[in-house]
């Protein structure tokens, strides 16, 4: 099974081992995150499946909000609903 890095950077096009872990993308929707968005994108790095069930994955509010908020360039929008579409492949919701 391929790891959800490459996932994420064959249906979406984001390199995400370009993140540099600087927590500039944090949004503020407090009640929905449960994990920070850097770290959901480390997570992804690492190959950390728990990312696929977590709150801020599942949020809208944090996937409205997170088109912009890397100053690197990555898509954390275009991220998120791929690993969205990853957890329902894998029944996880």
């Amino acid at each position: 099974m391929p790891t959800l890095k490459r996932i994420v950077k064959e249906a979406s096009g984001q390199d995400i081992s370009r993140c540099q872990a600087c927590l500039d993308c944090d949004v503020s929707c407090p009640e929905d995150i449960d994990i920070p968005i850097g770290s959901m994108v480390q997570m992804v790095m690492f190959d950390d499946e728990e990312v696929l069930s977590c709150r801020t994955l599942w949020s809208d509010c944090v996937l409205n909000k997170a088109r912009l908020a890397c100053s690197r360039g990555i898509d954390i929008h275009a991220v998120m609903l791929v690993l969205r579409q990853e957890a329902h492949q894998r029944d996880l919701v």
